[in-house]
């Protein structure tokens, strides 16, 4: 996306920057903590998403004294695709996962605590796993770690690499998603109810072809069974909260996560009543008060 063009009434627009690492040209925002030393959250959306997610808990985490560092993942939104297109290694969860760690030293940056929403959790988790971060903690937010169930599960990745591959396919799909019903459609089968600013956002983001696209390499790239064995090598706390009406990670997933872990890295399970797979858009204030307690 044109930062020129579709950045201007970003949210927390003065908080962007462009920063050159990992091969790629990202757009992060940086919010400064009042601490003299403050810690550093490391915000990680899912897939699809953009920092705008973090609209309302960014501001909350810094006005808590942190330091807040939230970029959008490779392909999504202000952040380039990387050179090679759908097989690029940054698309890659390992090659996301180096790439972020590219990120934070080029910042110079080591976060202490890491907040990863649906696919966000499982680029914190990769990289604690690979010795790329230390953080004395990873929250998952309706943490997508675990493989898709049933028949569907082994076809994803081809399906999406195919997808993905074809030029045509993203920008069928950002056609489709600029009509209002279908976006609607769309944001409901997460089980979230967003306000009309959150919608207004997504609407910009699914709309544009290179974003579409972006999140279709993303998924085509990705190998969750990996992820999900190497699970018992976690040495980080891993907390998880678990939206009560998601409908995109089954809710029961998350007590099969903390069940692969060690006992050293098991930390809380807490379920979000009446909160969906965006419940940080939801109610952005229980979510920092459940992730800095």
């Amino acid at each position: 996306m044109d930062w020129n063009l579709h950045g201007k009434d970003w949210p927390h627009h003065e908080c962007s920057r462009f920063v050159q690492a990992g091969g790629l040209t990202w757009h992060v925002q940086v919010f400064e903590g009042a601490d003299p030393a403050p810690p550093v959250v490391l915000l990680l959306h899912g897939t699809g998403a953009s920092t705008h997610s973090w609209r309302d808990v960014a501001p909350l985490l810094a006005r808590r004294g942190h330091t807040v560092i939230a970029p959008d993942l490779p392909g999504h939104a202000f952040t380039g695709m990387p050179s090679g297109g759908v097989g690029a290694p940054q698309l890659s969860l390992k090659g996301m996962s180096r790439a972020l760690q590219a990120l934070l030293q080029t910042l110079q940056v080591q976060p202490t605590l890491v907040i990863g929403h649906s696919a966000g959790a499982a680029i914190a988790i990769r990289m604690a796993i690979d010795g790329l971060i230390a953080p004395r903690r990873i929250v998952g937010l309706n943490a997508a770690v675990l493989p898709l169930g049933g028949l569907a599960g082994p076809l994803f990745s081809p399906v999406a690499k195919l997808m993905a591959a074809a030029p045509l396919v993203p920008r069928l799909f950002a056609w489709r998603a600029r009509d209002p019903a279908v976006l609607e459609r769309l944001l409901g089968s997460t089980g979230s109810q967003l306000d009309a600013t959150g919608i207004a956002l997504y609407h910009r983001l699914v709309s544009h072809p290179a974003h579409a696209g972006g999140a279709l390499a993303m998924m085509a790239n990705w190998n969750l069974p990996q992820l999900a064995r190497d699970l018992p090598r976690l040495k980080t706390t891993l907390d998880l909260l678990v939206g009560e009406n998601d409908r995109t990670v089954p809710p029961a997933h998350g007590a099969l996560i903390l069940e692969r872990v060690t006992p050293a890295a098991r930390g809380r399970l807490v379920v979000l009543k009446g909160l969906g797979h965006l419940a940080h858009e939801e109610a952005p204030e229980r979510i920092v008060e459940l992730a800095c307690p």
